[in-house]
């Protein structure tokens, strides 16, 4: 900051992780220009706020990698009588090929109004391309992108979740949406008779566009094989450390310990990184069980400490997959760090699986309270970053750009007269 700087907004007793007391954030042009203990009104413009935080925890907004706008809220338009992946992603494509480009808008628009009063900035979320759906899902979701801009970045990762090279027209579609504003591309290679030319062509085509890959992988318990070993070796290949994610990886939760140090090895080497979904994942896994059924629930803060790039998302809301959801990523750590056995010790690392590890997952480089970035900001009720996960406090109020996006009064009680 220079002595000439004026401000536009001034957040006051803002308490970030990485300080012991309140700071202020000074804001300019929707970009924070200074963080520093006091500063001073003098330096405000004219027309300036002045936002006090009331030393409430203040983050620069959860981060959700993983989550599937153009099939939420479907509750209701089926029976819900699975419980398999394969039952659930069949009772999708015999919706889906009914979807219209306005009913998809309003069932995403729901739930990206829920995420964004959730503390949610930034979001990438898959969006299935196949003959079935065209590219109606695509043209509601980047309609969504511009209308919503104003409160969350939306990115676009675009895949053919019913298989690729058995399913023609697949990569004709795909190939429309890469060119007209896909940002990442997907892939689910189990639904493909040919897995490894499935995410051979995925690849190719990620190199081609020069985006990331975000695959769903390895979503059942049955450790005696996997595509893991394609997909690292894919991204060694290709060197593309760093710009591969894998979702769900459930497989992982099986194998015992030897196996899986030696995965935990092979996924830091080759920079893939792994997107864990507690609630599809404990929804579908285990059904088979007649008694002491499995979580498999992959333990994204252990591999995360072992040097393995993680996150916890969302995933599905309110469909076949996952009959829940309020597109709270506070909720879904707190609900992680549940099920995981998480230790206290561990939950500043469970609230870093929804904020900066996503964040580095997805390669936000202007994201976090820092200088020069975009001043993005929620608040919490709290003073301590353990207690969001234990307590999950309310989210009091967000910003964008240094614009206020919403706010939530805390609730009062009405005691009786003495």
């Amino acid at each position: 900051m220079t002595s000439q700087t004026a401000f536009d907004l001034i957040f006051r007793n803002a308490l970030l992780r990485s300080s012991a007391a309140p700071v202020d954030i000074g804001v300019k042009g929707g970009r924070i220009v200074a963080i520093e203990p006091s500063l001073s009104s003098e330096k405000l413009a004219c027309g300036a706020v002045e936002v006090d935080v009331g030393g409430h925890l203040a983050l620069p907004g959860f981060v959700d990698t993983h989550i599937h706008l153009d099939k939420a809220c479907l509750l209701g338009r089926c029976g819900h009588n699975h419980g398999s992946v394969s039952e659930a992603i069949r009772a999708v494509a015999g919706m889906k090929k009914d979807f219209t480009v306005e009913d998809v808008y309003a069932r995403g628009a729901r739930v990206l109004e829920r995420a964004i009063v959730h503390g949610t900035t930034r979001m990438r979320t898959h969006v299935e391309i196949d003959p079935r759906i065209g590219l109606r899902g695509f043209e509601a979701i980047k309609t969504l992108k511009r209308d919503y801009a104003w409160a969350i970045d939306l990115s676009l990762c675009v895949f053919p979740q019913e298989g690729l090279t058995n399913d023609p027209g697949s990569e004709e579609l795909l190939v429309k949406a890469l060119r007209d504003g896909g940002e990442a591309i997907g892939g689910c290679p189990y639904m493909d008779t040919d897995p490894n030319a499935h995410l051979e062509r995925i690849f190719d085509l990620a190199q081609e566009f020069d985006v990331d890959v975000d695959l769903h992988l390895d979503f059942d318990l049955d450790p005696s094989w996997w595509h893991l070993d394609e997909v690292c070796r894919q991204t060694e290949r290709r060197n593309y450390g760093g710009r591969v994610a894998i979702g769900h990886a459930t497989k992982l939760s099986a194998l015992p310990p030897e196996r899986m140090k030696a995965a935990t090895t092979q996924l830091a080497k080759a920079g893939v990184a792994v997107t864990v979904l507690p609630a599809t994942d404990l929804y579908l896994m285990g059904r088979e069980a007649t008694h002491n059924a499995p979580r498999g629930l992959t333990l994204a803060h252990k591999l995360a400490a072992d040097g393995v790039l993680c996150s916890v998302a969302t995933n599905n809301v309110l469909n076949p997959f996952t009959p829940f959801g309020d597109a709270s990523l506070l909720r879904m750590a707190n609900f992680y760090a549940n099920v995981a056995h998480a230790s206290v010790s561990d939950f500043d690392t469970c609230l870093n699986l929804v904020t900066e590890l996503p964040a580095r997952l997805m390669n936000l480089g202007d994201y976090g309270i820092k200088v020069g970035n975009p001043a993005d900001l929620i608040a919490l009720d709290t003073q301590d970053s353990r207690f969001a996960i234990a307590e999950l406090p309310d989210i009091v109020m967000g910003f964008k750009a240094g614009r206020q996006t919403f706010a939530r009064q805390r609730p009062t009680l009405f005691r009786p007269r003495s």
